[in-house]
């Protein structure tokens, strides 16, 4: 009888942990848009149904149709086409920035948090500094002074990322130094690398990882922004904000051919974000529960 009853109460609870387990549908929409956003950046030439450069002006600003789902642009280019080749750009750019963010980033904030002393005061002046620079102000000078192109303003966004994520990654080392087990980790001998990376870092990560999705999304907005301005990919080269700015004049003609980047734009970077906070929640429960 105990058991039976033991059985019939643990069923329940099996299943209402599974429930909780499972995404909402929100997440699952979001993982939906970003495997749709990979596919089309590594398989973008493929999948396209038209050559994206090809130029055919006796069509120019021509609306949606059997042979242009989107329409074409003021040069007769197929905008669908280009938004998935576009894709490309949209993607390796901010997936650069976000990873250095978080490795570069990372290493700084637990040199920080669990170094202290004159390690710490030195990164986080850098930090603090780096910090007060209005960032998109300071690429758009540079990269306007120097004329240049995609990877600098690449680069330039990745150099002005990473304090955030140090200063993040600093604030939960601190909280994770005072523990117990680093204390105990340092009585055994173990060495301050293996203690860093090996037994605050998984703590830490908790934070760390999610985070970098949050760049990921950020990057995307800032780098389709710089495009918009002319300061980003050069001109002809299929890039969603590019795109946005070279289809204004579809404005009235043909809304869906400009309205569709910035729907990518948008679409890409809430996937991201949801995906990080959904990300967060699981590894701050199972961090909790362990």
């Amino acid at each position: 009888m105990t058991d039976t009853l033991v059985t019939a109460t643990a069923v329940p609870r099996l299943a209402r942990r599974r429930r909780r387990a499972l995404p909402p549908i929100l997440v699952l929409a979001a993982f939906l848009v970003a495997a749709a956003v990979v596919v089309m950046g590594i398989f973008g030439h493929l999948i396209a149904p038209q050559n994206p450069n090809t130029q055919n002006l006796a069509e120019p600003l021509a609306g949606p149709s059997s042979a242009h789902l989107l329409g074409t642009d003021a040069l007769g280019r197929d905008v669908f086409s280009r938004l998935i080749v576009g894709t490309r750009t949209a993607l390796v750019g901010p997936l650069v920035i976000a990873a250095g963010s978080v490795i570069f980033g990372n290493l700084l904030g637990l040199l920080a948090g669990y170094r202290g002393n004159l390690t710490d005061s030195v990164i986080m002046r850098w930090v603090d500094f780096m910090w007060a620079l209005p960032a998109l102000l300071v690429i758009i000078v540079v990269a306007g002074a120097l004329n240049s192109g995609y990877w600098v303003a690449v680069g330039l966004l990745l150099l002005l990322s990473i304090p955030y994520d140090a200063r993040i990654t600093r604030a939960a080392t601190l909280e994770q130094v005072q523990r117990p087990y680093v204390e105990a980790a340092r009585t055994l001998g173990l060495s301050d690398r293996r203690v860093m990376f090996f037994h605050v870092w998984p703590n830490v990560s908790t934070i760390t990882i999610p985070n970098a999705f949050l760049d990921f999304a950020g990057a995307l907005v800032a780098l389709s922004t710089l495009s918009f301005l002319g300061l980003g990919s050069p001109p002809g080269t299929p890039d969603w904000g590019l795109m946005v700015a070279e289809g204004q004049d579809l404005l009235f003609t043909n809304p869906i051919g400009v309205l569709a980047p910035c729907a990518m734009i948008v679409l890409a970077a809430m996937s991201m974000n949801l995906i990080g906070d959904w990300l967060h929640e699981r590894l701050a429960s199972r961090g909790a529960t362990r």
